[in-house]
This record gives structure tokens, sequence and C-alpha cells, in this order.
């Protein structure tokens, strides 16, 4: 039971959905430009889009994938599963949502899993308060 425990720490949880939603972003911006050379672009060509669109679907299904796992972890509302939700479909929106979920502290672990849970058989680590 530890083992899973300490396998669902929601600090790496945190780790990897951060580095998701910066990378579906990522894929984002490859696809508009991708997409802007195959409509608008000189020359025209599909190179982009048949480059980004398939990194950008495996980016964005992970990014659903992360924004699940990190809203069991720190169980968020309805309301703030649905903003992880729609940052995935709005271009840049993953990296608004997890500015947002940053500063709002929906991305801190609670305390009363900290304690109970995700720490299970990790030793505290004392911080000393400098001035």
């Amino acid at each position: 039971m530890a083992a899973m425990a300490v396998a669902f720490d929601s600090g790496g949880v945190a780790r990897w959905f951060r580095v998701i939603a910066i990378a579906e972003a990522v894929s984002w911006i490859g696809l508009l430009i991708g997409m802007y050379f195959k409509y608008l672009g000189i020359p025209r060509t599909e190179v982009g889009v048949k480059i980004f669109g398939p990194v950008h679907g495996a980016v964005f299904v992970a990014f659903v994938v992360a924004a699940s796992l990190a809203g069991i972890a720190f169980r968020w509302g309805l309301g703030t599963w649905l903003l992880a939700l729609l940052g995935s479909i709005v271009p840049l929106g993953s990296v608004i949502f997890l500015i947002w979920a940053d500063r709002s502290g929906r991305m801190a672990a609670d305390p009363a899993v900290t304690g109970s849970v995700a720490s299970v058989g990790q030793p505290r680590r004392s911080v000393t308060e400098t001035t």
C-alpha cells in the first residue's frame, strides 16, 4: 500500500502536469503555424500539419489524463475540472489554466492528504526559518 501511495505523490503529479501543459501549448503553437502555411502561407505546404497534428493529438490526450490525475490528487471541484478541460481546447489555454491553478492554490497539496497518504514512507524534512 505504501508503494502505491508514493507512486501517486501529489508533487510528482503536479510536476508531470506542468510539463505536459507546456508541451500541449507548444504543440498548439506548432499546429497553428502549420495551419497558417497550409492555408495562407507562401509556399503553401501541409508539412507542419502532418508533423504537429499527430504530436498535438498525443499531447492533448496526455494533458487530459494528467489533468484527471491532478484533479484526483488535488481534490478539485467540478468547476476546476471543467476549466482544466476547457484549457485543453483553447490555444495556450493549458498554460493559462496552469498559471491560474498555481496562483489560486489548486496545485497545492491538501494538508489532510499530505499528512496521511501522499507522504507515506517518506521522511519529513524540517525547514529552518531564516530572517
